[in-house]
C-alpha cells in the first residue's frame, strides 16, 4: 500500500515474515514484481509461485498488516447484487441524512466525490445493472471454486466455517423489500430460506425480538481470521520461491521490456511483468501509465470484542443498518457501513462506536469491553466491477484492483486470472466487463 494513514497500532508493524535479499535487487531482472501485500496481492503471488514464477512482492508495511488484516472474514460467494442495485439506491437519501448511518459522506468530501457519485448513479441503470450483476456472478462462482482448492493447497482447509449466515429484518416490510434481491440471487442457483419464529430463534439465541423475520444461507463461508489466513497463504507461497521486500513504491514505468520500480529511498527494481494490486491507492499508480480509474475508497470500521462477548452462532447481517457481526477464532467482530471519505482524512472512530452501540441493542447481553477498534480503506469502483486486465498500451504490466467489500471474497478467483493474463494463457471467464479501459 501507497499511502501513510494506518488504521491501528497492530497495523504498523512490519511482518514477521523473513525478508531474504530480492532477486530484483540482485540483478537478475526475471521476476515479477507484485506492488501490494494485501490479501489480492499474496493470491496472486501464490498462482504465480505455483506456477514456477519468481515473484516479489511489495508493500510498505507488510503482508496481511492493512485493510486485508481486519475485514468481516466473509466468504461472500452469494453477494452478487452490485452497490449501486435499486433497492440502495432508493435508501442513499435517508443514509446521507444520518452522519453515523450505514452509507456516509463528510461534507467537506462531497465536491471531491460528485464525479464517483454520479458514475455510480449510472451504473444502476437497467442495462449496465445487469452487466455488473452477471460479471460479479461469473466471478463468483470461480472465486469460490479458486478458493476451495488454494485452501486445500495451502494446507489452510481448516481455517473456513461453513455455518451460513442470517440475515434480519425487522418488519415485514423490511423483509418483502428484500425479496426482489432474493429473486435475483436464485436465478443464479444460490441456495436460501426465509426463516422466522422458533427456527430463528435456533439459528442465534438471543436476538432482540424486534427482528421479526431472517433470511438463512446454509452456503455462505466465513474464516478464522483474515490476518490470519492473508498471512498462512502467504507461508504457502513462499514455499513456492515466491520473496517479500519491505518498501513503498514512489513511482512506476514501464515499457514493452518490463517494468521499473522507484522505492522512497531513490532506488529502483526492474521485472518483466508487473502487478498492480496495491488497494485504495492503486488508482495512484495506474495514474502513472496514464490509465484513469474511478476508484474511491469505502472507508470501513469495526469493533473486535473478546470471544466470550456473545455466543455468536453464525455471521450475523443487518443489511438494513449495513453491518455484520462475525465469530472469528480470535475475538467476535462488529463492523460494517460505507464511509465515501478517502484515504487522507483521518479515521472517524464515532462510525465504530455507533455500531457497537447498535449490536447490543441487536443482542441483549453482548458484552462490549475490552473492543479494538480499526478501520480500513476498501478500493471502491462505480459498478462494483473490480479492474483484473492489462495497462492501456503494449507494456507487461496488469491491474488488479477495485474489489470493494468483496477482496477476500475474490481474492482467489483475481489471483488465478492474474496469473493467466502473466503467462499469455486463456482465463477460465471473459475478462471484458472487469477491462481497465471500461471506463
Amino acid at each position: 500500500m501507497q499511502a501513510n494513514s494506518k488504521s491501528t497500532e497492530e497495523g504498523r508493524r512490519p511482518s514477521s515474515a523473513p525478508q531474504a535479499p530480492s532477486p530484483l535487487e540482485q540483478g537478475e531482472g526475471e521476476d515479477i514484481a507484485i506492488v501490494g501485500g494485501g490479501i489480492i496481492g499474496i493470491c496472486a503471488a501464490a498462482c504465480l509461485a505455483e506456477a514456477g514464477r519468481k515473484v516479489t512482492i511489495f508493500d510498505r508495511t507488510g503482508i496481511c498488516e492493512e485493510t486485508s488484516s481486519g475485514n468481516a472474514a466473509a466468504f461472500a460467494f452469494s453477494d452478487v447484487l452490485p452497490m449501486a442495485h435499486k433497492g440502495m439506491i432508493r435508501q442513499l437519501p435517508k443514509w446521507l441524512a444520518d452522519p453515523l448511518g450505514p452509507f456516509s459522506i463528510p461534507p467537506a468530501y462531497l465536491p471531491k466525490l460528485l464525479p464517483w457519485l454520479i458514475r455510480f448513479w449510472r451504473a444502476g441503470a437497467p442495462a449496465k445493472y445487469e452487466a455488473s450483476l452477471t460479471a460479479q456472478a461469473g466471478m463468483m462462482k470461480l472465486a469460490e471454486a479458486e478458493w476451495m482448492g488454494l485452501l486445500d493447497r495451502s494446507g489452510t482447509r481448516g481455517m473456513l466455517r461453513e455455518d451460513g449466515s442470517l440475515e434480519l429484518y425487522e418488519s415485514e416490510a423490511e423483509f418483502r423489500a428484500s425479496l426482489p434481491g432474493w429473486a435475483v440471487r436464485k436465478r443464479f442457483d444460490i441456495g436460501f430460506r426465509h426463516v422466522e419464529g422458533d427456527e430463528l430463534a435456533a439459528l442465534q439465541p438471543g436476538l432482540s425480538p424486534r427482528f421479526v423475520k431472517a433470511t438463512f444461507v446454509p452456503g455462505w463461508k466465513t474464516i478464522a481470521d483474515p490476518k490470519l489466513l492473508g498471512k498462512a497463504v502467504w507461508a504457502y507461497a513462499q514455499t513456492r520461491g515466491a520473496r517479500f521486500e519491505l518498501a513503498q513504491i514512489e513511482r512506476v514505468a514501464a515499457d514493452q521490456d518490463g517494468a521499473t520500480l522507484t522505492l522512497a529511498d531513490g532506488t529502483t527494481r526492474r521485472a518483466r511483468h508487473l502487478v498492480v494490486a496495491a488497494g485504495a491507492w492503486s488508482h495512484l499508480l495506474a495514474r502513472q501509465f496514464g490509465d484513469r480509474i474511478p476508484l474511491e475508497t469505502e472507508r470501513g470500521y469495526n469493533t473486535t470484542l473478546p470471544k466470550a462477548a456473545f455466543d455468536v452462532k453464525r455471521q450475523l447481517i443487518f443489511s438494513g443498518h449495513g453491518f455484520v457481526i462475525t465469530p472469528l477464532e480470535t475475538g467476535l467482530r462488529v463492523g460494517g457501513a460505507v464511509e465515501l471519505g478517502g484515504i487522507e482524512r483521518p479515521p472517524n472512530y464515532a462510525r465504530s462506536k455507533a455500531l457497537l452501540q447498535k449490536a447490543q441493542k441487536f443482542l441483549p447481553g453482548l458484552d462490549p469491553a475490552g473492543g479494538r477498534e480499526w478501520m480500513g480503506f476498501r478500493p471502491s469502483l462505480p459498478d462494483s466491477v473490480p479492474v483484473i486486465g492489462r495497462v492501456s498500451g503494449n507494456r507487461p504490466v496488469v491491474y488488479a484492483f477495485g474489489h470493494g467489500h468483496l477482496g477476500l471474497t475474490q481474492a482467489a478467483a483475481t489471483g488465478r486470472l492474474i496469473r493467466d493474463l502473466v503467462l499469455g494463457q486463456t482465463p477460465p471467464m471473459d475478462l471484458a466487463p472487469f477491462s481497465p479501459q471500461r471506463f
